[in-house]
Parts: structure tokens; sequence; C-alpha cells
């Protein structure tokens, strides 16, 4: 039976800390997925979808943003709630 005072819980603490590499690819792919969602797909819709107005190119584009960004808010928040980032 092992003294609970002199339990070594390092085991613990150095399963849920994140590796450097592991930090740098996270972040690198986060950037990355932002890009693509919150700048290249608005301006895609706008420059792509010209047989529509502008006013109704820019709602779109404007609406995707910010809709976009909350999902990504929501993702961010569930990945790290489940200490994967």
């Amino acid at each position: 039976m092992e003294d609970p005072v002199t339990v070594d819980v390092r085991s613990d603490a150095s399963r849920l800390s994140l590796g450097w590499l592991r930090a740098v690819l996270s972040g690198l792919g986060i950037a990355v997925g932002l890009a693509v969602l919150l700048v290249w797909v608005p301006e895609f819709v706008l420059t792509t979808f010209t047989s529509l107005e502008r006013s109704t190119r820019v709602t779109m584009a404007t609406s995707w943003f910010f809709v976009a960004l909350g999902l990504v808010a929501w993702a961010l928040r569930r990945l790290q709630a489940r200490r994967l980032i």
C-alpha cells in the first residue's frame, strides 16, 4: 500500500501537458484553417458569384464570416475542454 502523501503526481501532469512540436503543429493548423474559413471563402464568394449584385455578395460573405467565426470559437473551446489543444 502506497503512502498517499508520497505518490508521484508528475505522471498525470506530463500526460496532460502539450509538447512543443504538437503545440506548433496545432497552432499552424489552426492558423491555416482560420485563414481558409475567414479570409479565402468570403473572398471566393465576392469574386466568383458575379451574376449576383454586389450587395448580395457582400451580405453572403459577411454572413459566412460571422457564422464561421462563431463555429471556430465553439470548436476551439470544445478542443480546449478535451485538452486536445
